[in-house]
């Protein structure tokens, strides 16, 4: 649901321990012009807005739409996808080494003659599984970022 800008600009500021007064002196208007805004019987100057957005650590769009999320939220949740964007690629980069390397170590053990046919199936098989699991994963995160 989508706050209006009095609610963002009122839970904002308590969420930051301002009172309005202080919000007022550091805007540089009254804290009557804050109560306004904040129960939308007025909104801020359009050029005081971009200040207000910094005050409160949100971007200018956010409070403008009424999204709530924080600059130090966003951030934080950008941090936690580069991390498990990260692991997925590792992740990934070990499932497809692993068919690879279990091709490889069948195609090599089967021309020294030092490998049994159950043997073969099984290294087989795991490369296989690596792989399939690979591209299950990458079709998945298709899906989902769509």
């Amino acid at each position: 649901m989508k706050k209006t800008l009095g609610t963002m600009i009122s839970s904002l500021r308590k969420d930051k321990g301002m009172t309005q007064l202080e919000l007022a002196e550091i805007m540089g208007v009254t804290d009557k012009a804050v109560s306004k805004w904040e129960r939308d019987l007025s909104c801020p100057d359009i050029n005081s807005i971009p200040k207000l957005a910094e005050i409160l650590e949100i971007s200018v769009d956010d409070l403008m739409q009424g999204k709530t999320e924080t600059k130090e939220q966003d951030t934080k949740e950008k941090k936690e996808n580069i991390s498990r964007n990260k692991v997925d690629e590792i992740v990934d980069t070990v499932l497809k080494g692993t068919g690879i390397a279990m091709g490889i170590a069948v195609t090599v053990l089967s021309v020294l003659g030092e490998l049994e046919i159950n043997a073969a199936f099984t290294m087989l098989g795991i490369g296989l599984a690596g792989i399939s699991i690979s591209l299950l994963k990458d079709k998945t995160n298709k899906r989902e970022n769509e």
